[in-house]
């Protein structure tokens, strides 16, 4: 397999409107669907210690992306930083319009990034400690990428196959698609492959500075997430 690498360093006008979202599927549920009312979570100012916040022990975010929906379950045993983190972002609502920037066939779908250029200079110092993997990178689990230890921040993939030689490597999985992998994320367009220089995929550098302007104007056909909510929650 291509030794890629997992590092840091998204609405296209003429995209295909969303399937129409599932209903939410059936479960053992100890904890009801989240409320309305939910406390805000800022997003161009994250407040510290909120995002110390400790999340659920697990919870669902239905993705409703320009390809359809699909279902994430979040697991806090597996990575209880990266569940922390990606609680935070999916409850301010971080994901609504991000691109998948990096979709490489076979490999991964990487996302996370902002659109908003405030938004991703607001986040760049906001990285949080590794946790030390416990679930294996196998197809539909998910993961924070990195440019090195203790840098994970908001970027995430999510694993087209078997890629357990990240295990080794510090990539901890905190979740798994379970419901949309086959016909949602598999239909995700992977068409520009890797960024510049090694594909003909966007740039991180000029997203962060740029945001969705260079995106949409670059690369069209880019999918993209719509909304990204939380859904369910459990405690033990």
């Amino acid at each position: 397999m291509t030794n890629h690498r997992l590092v840091h360093a998204s609405r296209p006008p003429d995209a295909k409107r969303p399937s129409r979202a599932h209903r939410a599927f059936a479960g053992l549920v100890i904890a009801a669907a989240i409320g309305a009312c939910a406390t805000r979570y800022p997003l161009a100012k994250p407040e510290p210690t909120r995002l110390e916040t400790q999340s659920p022990d697990s919870f669902t975010i239905r993705f409703v992306t320009s390809r359809g929906p699909f279902d994430v379950r979040v697991h806090r045993d597996w990575s209880p930083r990266g569940a922390d983190r990606v609680y935070y972002l999916a409850r301010a609502k971080f994901f609504d319009g991000v691109r998948f920037f990096r979709v490489v066939d076979k490999f991964v779908a990487q996302f996370g990034l902002s659109g908003d250029t405030a938004v991703s200079r607001a986040w760049r110092s906001t990285s949080i400690q590794d946790d030390v993997p416990v679930k294996s990178n196998v197809r539909g689990t998910l993961s924070f990428a990195a440019g090195g230890p203790n840098t994970r921040t908001t970027q995430m993939y999510i694993n087209f196959g078997d890629n357990s030689r990240l295990d080794r490597t510090g990539f901890a999985v905190f979740g798994q698609v379970i419901a949309g992998m086959d016909a949602v994320v598999d239909s995700i367009h992977h068409g520009y492959g890797e960024g510049a220089p090694r594909g003909q995929g966007p740039m991180q550098d000029r997203i962060g500075r740029e945001g969705n302007a260079y995106l949409i104007r670059g690369f069209p056909k880019l999918d993209y997430v719509i909304t990204a909510r939380v859904t369910k929650e459990w405690k033990r």
